[in-house]
């Protein structure tokens, strides 16, 4: 089982990328789909989560306000809606499934499935 992340490229400074993220086989039946990133010679971080029962949303600072994160349960799909890009916004984007409890919804190591990534690139 494998999670398909979508939908990166090379943008300008305040343009928008939606990111789609889709799992290979069978239903999301885990806890959540997360979002991280990882730009070159950086840490992979938290971007952004979403519960799979409830809907629930979690956001970094840095994103809260400019990306959206939201499920289509018909089309077993989690999108990351990016707006207001920035230059710092540039990195590999990879979603994962969590497998943890919730107060580790942020946290990288309570992810599993983790996916091939898509880069997205911000010009100033």
């Amino acid at each position: 089982v494998q999670l398909q992340a979508s939908g990166g490229g090379l943008v300008q400074a305040g343009d928008s990328l939606r990111l789609s993220c889709a799992r290979s086989e069978g239903t999301f039946s885990n806890n959540g789909i997360g979002w991280f990133r990882q730009a070159p010679g950086k840490e992979r971080e938290f971007v952004a989560a979403i519960r799979w029962s409830g809907g629930y949303t979690y956001y970094a600072d840095s994103v809260k306000g400019r990306f959206t994160i939201s499920r289509n349960s018909a089309e077993n799909t989690v999108y990351l809606q990016m707006n207001s890009l920035k230059p710092e916004d540039t990195a590999v984007y990879y979603c994962a499934a969590h497998r943890g409890i919730l107060s580790t919804i942020r946290i990288d190591t309570s992810y599993a499935y983790w996916g091939q990534g898509t880069q997205v690139t911000v010009s100033s």
